[in-house]
């Protein structure tokens, strides 16, 4: 996998991977950037829940006629002191549809410990929720 990235003036740069789609990514004022595209970090947090996503609607698969909509919140919290990577990652599924709750926490657990390379690509502890038909039934 490669992906080739481009300084486009200023702290603006876009990234092109092997499937052609580019990516802006911009720093925000405050680190002298326009803000005319996502951050660094938020595209690590996107692209965690994005990976984790679709190995869910994979395993999940067969039962997806039965599911209205998901929907993965990603939140981050970092170190206080450069580099400020990601210390801890709370993933929450908000799930609507005629699904049990069983079923999908299975489908969280084999991405999360089988098959997200993003998660295993990261260092922070990673936590996950689920909200099922808006009725929180996180493991504790």
């Amino acid at each position: 996998m490669k992906v080739m990235t481009t300084w486009q003036g200023k702290r603006l740069f876009t990234s092109v991977g092997d499937s052609g789609y580019s990516i802006g990514m911009d720093a925000t004022p405050a680190y002298g950037g326009d803000g005319k595209g996502a951050t660094p970090m938020e595209l690590v947090l996107a692209g965690l829940a994005g990976c984790i996503g679709i190995d869910v609607t994979m395993i999940l698969d067969q039962f997806l006629g039965s599911v209205r909509s998901i929907e993965i919140e990603a939140d981050g919290a970092r170190k206080e002191q450069a580099p400020t990577g990601f210390t801890s990652i709370d993933l929450i599924f908000k799930v609507d549809g005629d699904i049990p709750d069983y079923r999908v926490w299975k489908a969280i657990e084999m991405g999360s410990k089988k098959y997200c390379a993003v998660s295993d690509s990261l260092k922070a502890d990673i936590q996950y929720k689920l909200v099922l038909n808006g009725i929180d039934v996180s493991k504790t």
